[in-house]
């Protein structure tokens, strides 16, 4: 398949100026909390209440991500992860488990009406909702295309990965790439089958994934403001803040959902 092959209507680009788009900058949070304003920002935005949104996420702790629809018992090394002090929580989107560190990835997620993806397949919609980050991953100099169903790779490995939600009136797209890894701790805290590793352990899961880092020397901030002017001059986003009000609700789904067990622990 081609690289640079267009995977979905082009007539598509223009939508994106359909709205006005608030863009919210990266800063730490709890992983729950994280996972916790995913939820409260799509109701938001599908209520019409928030105006479409793209926020960059950050971590203040070791993080195992999973996916809606997975088992943490199938996907975590439960014991290795606390003993690392690495936190597991459930998102709401599908798609697989993700480890990272604080500050070596680059996650966002993007929310918007139902319109913006209107008329598009699934694969399409995957590829249009994270065209500008391969455009942009491009330009700094990374041999990036989308693979798909959900994948962003290059010709160094996969960059990162994406997964979506259609609910509360809104579509929730989730994307995390990864500027940089610890590869041995990833393999004692996730559950990765020995078909990944082969017969020559570690560096064999290692090439499944090719963090930006391995592929450039530029800065992780470097990404963050490249990605933030791109989609600016894409949608004439402005930057914004999540909302005292915001900011409560989802304080209050930590405690009565993303934080629990029965959430955590779900068996879909």
């Amino acid at each position: 398949m081609s690289r640079t092959e267009q995977h979905y209507p082009r007539e598509a680009d223009a939508r994106w100026r359909d709205y006005e788009w608030e863009i919210i900058p990266t800063s730490p949070m709890p992983p729950a909390m994280n996972i916790a304003l995913d939820e409260v920002l799509t109701r938001r935005v599908g209520a019409g209440d928030r105006r479409p949104t793209l926020r960059f996420w950050g971590w203040d702790s070791p993080v195992i991500v999973i996916g809606r629809f997975q088992s943490v018992r199938n996907e975590v090394q439960i014991e290795n992860a606390a003993e690392h002090g690495v936190q597991v929580v459930r998102r709401i989107t599908g798609g697989g488990a993700m480890f990272t560190l604080p500050g070596l990835d680059i996650t966002y997620s993007i929310y918007a009406p139902p319109d913006l993806v209107k008329g598009l397949s699934f694969p399409e919609s995957y590829a249009f909702l994270d065209s500008w980050v391969v455009d942009t991953y491009r330009e700094l100099g990374i041999d990036a295309w989308y693979a798909p169903l959900n994948d962003i790779t290059s010709s160094g490995g996969k960059i990162g990965g994406a997964a979506q939600a259609r609910r509360f009136g809104a579509v929730l797209h989730h994307t995390m790439t990864s500027y940089d890894m610890d590869p041995t701790l990833m393999t004692q805290v996730l559950r990765i089958g020995m078909e990944k590793l082969s017969d020559k352990g570690l560096r064999s899961a290692d090439k499944r994934v090719g963090p930006l880092r391995q592929q450039t020397s530029l800065p992780r901030e470097a990404f963050f403001h490249a990605l933030t002017e791109r989609f600016m001059d894409l949608t004439g986003g402005e930057l914004g803040e999540i909302s005292n009000l915001e900011h409560q609700a989802a304080v209050e789904l930590v405690r009565s959902k993303f934080s629990t067990e029965e959430w955590t622990y779900l068996l879909p």
